[in-house]
């Protein structure tokens, strides 16, 4: 069993003793921390509070739990039942609420699941406010009102079309363009939430010609749920029969988006941003961000362009603290986030469908020219597993001190910027490894530079 206690959120498989896994223990605990902070932090006075839930097997039960402590806290509560993350937090901002809850574990397998923690503005909890949280659950100094306070459940299953509605209306999402262009579409929403908005978004965009796989959102994940081209062979091999014009897929929580070609080869995850971004920047010139771990082709595109790019530390609230700071018109992950201000600070692959489909249809071009007029890399995604005698400070700064003579990045592991190339190395905040990400013009390159890190690592830990 693992239980995962971060700032970004508490994620862990369902079952085991209490401390082990995500029993009802520790959702009732962390709710009820997260609703003690809630109190004293907001400046709404709405005392209400979204919840809202992929299709995972365990998301009635886990649902149940966290409704019923909200109101043991004297909040109410909006539940809008299975939504997607975007519109989750859409209809935090929506309601005037005080937070938000989504129960989701994102792209871990079916087993996990977790709470993920919104403040007011329908973002993100920031690194202070998530270790409050951390530091009441384990001090429980939370307490529960009494009958008379207790708060109440509303349901409003709304937000879906509301969320769609407000991505029809972006200034830079052509519904006439895209309706003319007759595109066939096709879908893998892996049996999430994304199998019911992402092709209800598809139909009001004016696609006639949807293919969907695996979009009944019972839960029961048809493959591993991660967006990667390991996963996808289905909708791969859909595509190279020249099925449609686009793939989409999207992961449980639908924050991420992957695009597969019209002859079944990935896009790749990283072009998602890079590809969007470039719509984005020739039509409303501005600055991007995007994480440490994310291609060098955002930055490329960007600067062609005559704009400004940053780098984040690695986790959406990062990126959007950056992205604020510098004023960005675009930003996200390179793991298909696409973070568009004009409709929210989230990760969103609505947006990115919209602003994707918006770009082929004024280009003219296949998935596979748009791609091939982008800066070609590749990106080698490694990790090292963990074990509790393994000193990962120490290992970071042994390779800063063997790197040094190269530009060198620490807000977020070591990142070591070569001429042509990069690595990263930082320990994750959902999984006990390391992770290992290299970026070269090749995946030859990639990968050799991959293995040389994973071969001084392993001289560092002999030593």
């Amino acid at each position: 069993m693992s239980l995962i206690k971060s700032i970004s959120g508490i994620r862990g498989t369902i079952g085991g003793k209490p401390g082990q896994g995500l029993s009802p223990i520790d959702v009732v605990k962390f709710t009820a921390a997260y609703a003690t902070l809630i109190r004293k932090t907001t400046t709404r006075d709405t005392n209400l509070i979204v919840v809202g839930r992929d299709a995972r097997l365990s998301g009635k039960m886990v649902d149940s739990l966290v409704v019923s402590t909200l109101c043991a806290m004297g909040f109410d509560v909006v539940n809008i039942g299975l939504a997607s993350t975007p519109t989750t937090e859409v209809a935090v901002v929506g309601e005037k609420a005080c937070g938000g809850i989504i129960l989701t574990a994102s792209h871990n397998p079916v087993q996990w699941n977790a709470l993920k923690l919104l403040n007011e503005n329908g973002e993100f909890l920031n690194d202070a406010e998530g270790k409050e949280v951390l530091r009441i659950a384990n001090a429980e100094e939370f307490e529960f009102v009494d009958v008379m306070a207790l708060g109440h459940e509303m349901t409003n299953t709304t937000w879906n079309q509301r969320h769609i509605r407000q991505v029809l209306d972006l200034r830079l999402v052509d519904v006439d363009a895209i309706r003319k262009a007759d595109f066939t579409v096709a879908v893998d929403a892996v049996n999430s939430v994304g199998g019911i908005i992402i092709p209800q978004l598809l139909r009001a965009l004016g696609v006639k010609n949807i293919v969907e796989l695996n979009c009944e959102a019972t839960g029961k994940f048809a493959h591993t749920p991660e967006p990667i081209p390991e996963n996808l062979t289905q909708i791969a091999d859909l595509m190279k029969e020249g099925k449609a014009d686009v793939g989409f897929v999207v992961d449980p929580d639908v924050d991420r988006l992957a695009i597969v070609m019209e002859n079944g080869e990935m896009f790749v995850e990283e072009y998602t941003l890079v590809a969007v971004a470039d719509y984005v920047l020739r039509h409303t010139p501005g600055a991007t961000v995007s994480n440490l771990s994310s291609s060098r082709a955002l930055r490329d595109v960007t600067e062609a362009l005559g704009c400004s790019y940053s780098p984040a530390a690695v986790g959406e609230v990062n990126v959007v603290t950056k992205m604020k700071e510098t004023n960005a018109v675009i930003g996200g992950e390179g793991n298909g986030g696409v973070i568009y201000p004009e409709a929210h600070y989230g990760r969103d692959a609505l947006v990115g469908v919209a602003l994707f489909l918006t770009l082929m249809a004024k280009s003219g071009k296949k998935v596979t020219e748009l791609k091939a007029g982008y800066p070609a890399y590749a990106i080698a995604k490694n990790k090292i597993e963990l074990t509790p005698e393994i000193d990962v400070d120490a290992i970071l700064e042994a390779v800063k001190e063997r790197y040094k003579s190269e530009k060198i990045t620490d807000i977020d592991g070591v990142k070591i910027d070569f001429a042509q190339s990069w690595v990263h190395l930082r320990k994750s905040n959902t999984e006990p490894i390391i992770r290992i990400y290299a970026e070269a013009h090749t995946m030859d390159e990639a990968d050799a530079l991959a293995n040389d890190i994973k071969g001084v690592i392993a001289s560092i830990c002999k030593v």
